[in-house]
Order: C-alpha cells, then structure tokens, then sequence
C-alpha cells in the first residue's frame, strides 16, 4: 500500500540531493521505518518550500482516515484563527500546538502570512482551521520571520496544500511514483528573499 508524508521542502531537500537515508517515527506508538534512497520517492515544490516522500507502507500505524484538504483552489480569508503542530528544537520530544492568525495571502507564492510563531524544528508542520464540518488542512509551516525593528513578534510563513494535493491526484502506486519522480535539486533561499521583499 502507498504511503505519503508532507512535509516542507527545506527539511530533507539536502538528504534528497546527497540520497541520504530519511529515519520516519511515529509519535504515538514510536515505530520508525528508515526509508534508504531506492525506497523512497520525493516531490519537491522549491516555489512553495513543500515536499511530499512517497514510500510503501510498513509496520507504521498510520491512521486509516486522514484529515481533509481545503478544497483546491480556496484558501482562508485574512483574520481567521488556525493552528499548527511540530516538534520544536527547544523541546524536539514533545509535540507543541501553536496558533495565530492569518494576516495575509501572498498570490504570488500560495502563501500565508500569519501572526503567530514558527519555533526552529516546527518546519514542516501541518497546518489547519476548524469550521462547521470538522478540521481541514490549509498547508505546511515554512518560515518565521522575525521583526528586525523593535520588540514585536514577526510572522510565521505557512505555504498551502496545493503541491501535495496534486501529487495525491496524479500517483496511485510506486511504479507511477518512480517514473515521475522529481530530481534532487539544491535549495535556493530566492523564495524567502521575495517574500521579504514583498
């Protein structure tokens, strides 16, 4: 059976391009699974800072219903509250809950501004929003920026789902994912640079 992570692009950009082994765990029941390069197939999206690693699944206890995606092509209106999850470098054993605002669209990069902190470690966290119909996903934590002037917190960048729901709609098994597997490339901080320029 197919397996897919998202997570976000810089986070194992790197072990992609040097075909290093990426070390899965599961939070709850502590399983890991090391998934070597032949075993593993990874779709980069740079633009965005998202990735998703394809693999068979394994003894991971992964859960049989997933939370929903914000319908494509949608997105948040500037002021909603949402939350995001990770494992921040100042505690890497505990899974912390985050929340803030959104307090811009950037159309431009599929991307949320959103008032709210990204500690170091949080990367590739998912973020979401809770309406009447349950939770949905929005997209993946990506970036914080910090506030240079003053005291004031800065704005954690939050990139949409967009990549991972078109690689959920275009692979249906590993020989698809080996065929239209991305090349490993090089990370380029130009996405973050625009964005500061913005």
């Amino acid at each position: 059976m197919l397996c897919g992570i998202a997570t976000a692009a810089h986070v194992i950009a790197e072990s992609d391009r040097w075909q290093e082994p990426i070390r899965i765990q599961h939070f709850i029941s502590k399983e890991e699974k090391l998934l070597r390069e032949p075993d593993r197939y990874i779709f980069l999206d740079l633009k965005l800072d998202t990735a998703v690693i394809i693999f068979a699944k394994n003894k991971i206890p992964f859960p049989e219903n997933t939370l929903t995606f914000v319908p494509k092509g949608k997105r948040l209106k500037v002021g909603n509250e949402i939350g995001w999850i990770g494992f921040p470098s100042v505690s890497p054993k505990n899974l912390c809950f985050f929340s803030g605002k959104t307090s811009s669209w950037l159309e431009d990069f599929k991307t949320y501004l959103v008032d709210g902190v990204a500690i170091n470690g949080v990367s590739g966290g998912p973020t979401f929003y809770i309406d009447a119909k349950g939770i949905k996903l929005i997209g993946s934590v990506s970036a914080y920026l910090p506030n240079r002037v003053g005291a004031t917190p800065g704005l954690s960048i939050i990139s949409s789902v967009g990549h991972f729901q078109e690689v959920i709609k275009t692979i249906k098994d590993l020989d698809e994912a080996k065929k239209k597997k991305t090349s490993p490339i090089e990370l380029k901080e130009e996405r973050q640079d625009k964005i500061n320029n913005t």
